[in-house]
């Protein structure tokens, strides 16, 4: 009887015990679990670039730094340009600064990707190619392709169909590049930016150049290259700051500054510094 007993109240204790190690379990596990989705919820609302650029307190913008009148460096080795004050215009309007990091044109969608910097702000054409892969702010500069030619060049090329069996330099990864390819026969050479194919331009080593009409008035003044501007083609070309997918709040916070600037007139007076003219609009 006593031995039973004691049987009895041993199994009831190791059943005890065994509960309470259930259950015991059973609390590590949701405290697991809901540490987990803690961690889950605290990536996903830091993955947005929104989160990441207030928490940094900087924007960090790409842009070539050798693009005048857009992006330049002045004699004090300061960043100027179109480009530069509209960067820093959006910057103050999401509540941060901007931070500036140059890269090659050649490199620079390569970079926004790898996250090198959170935008680019240096005249990215909004094309149906890049936004497969990358989403654009509203545009804020409306402009058109235009030829260069040499001084001395009598001919006159009036369309990109005239220029084929010819050579045509352009920026490499630009949407000029891509115009250029679009029409058969043209022997389109790429270079890393607008400095490379001038020179080879001016040394006779090229039939014509294209791009921004906007830039090359300045470009050719101060090249000291004897170089001309040619025709306008194609149509005219919007440019945006293009940014990674998958950021719907800093999507929807870059749009709502953009509008405030344009509505404030904070735009118009930047285009008309650089340029004298409104080019934040299309031309009518």
């Amino acid at each position: 009887m006593i031995a039973a007993s004691k049987k009895r109240r041993c199994a009831h204790q190791e059943e005890n015990h065994t509960m309470k190690l259930s259950t015991l379990k059973k609390l590590v596990a949701a405290s697991l679990i809901g540490a987990a989705f803690t961690a889950v919820a605290g990536v996903a609302h830091a993955d947005d670039l929104l989160d990441q650029v207030k928490q940094r307190g900087t924007l960090r913008v790409g842009l070539e730094g050798t693009f005048p009148p857009f992006n330049s460096k002045n004699p004090q080795g300061e960043l100027v340009g179109y480009d530069v004050d509209i960067a820093k215009a959006v910057a103050a309007k999401l509540g941060v600064k901007p931070e500036f990091v140059t890269t090659e044109w050649s490199g620079i969608i390569a970079g926004l990707q790898a996250g090198k910097f959170d935008v680019i702000v240096n005249q990215v054409g909004i094309t149906d190619a890049r936004k497969q892969t990358l989403d654009f702010s509203p545009a804020y500069t409306y402009s058109n392709a235009q030829l260069i030619q040499r001084t001395d060049d009598k001919r006159e090329f009036k369309t990109l169909d005239e220029l084929k069996g010819k050579k045509l330099g352009v920026g490499l990864g630009t949407n000029y590049m891509d115009m250029a390819k679009s029409v058969p026969g043209i022997d389109v050479k790429t270079y890393p930016g607008a400095p490379e194919y001038l020179r080879d331009l001016a040394a006779g080593r090229l039939d014509a150049a294209l791009n921004d009409r906007l830039m090359l008035a300045y470009l050719l003044k101060n090249s000291q290259l004897p170089l001309r501007t040619g025709a306008n083609v194609g149509a005219g070309n919007p440019s945006g700051i293009p940014f990674k997918k998958g950021n719907p709040k800093f999507a929807k916070a870059i749009d709502d500054a953009m509008t405030q600037l344009e509505a404030d007139g904070t735009f118009t007076k930047i285009s008309d510094k650089w340029f004298g003219i409104d080019v934040t609009k299309p031309a009518k």
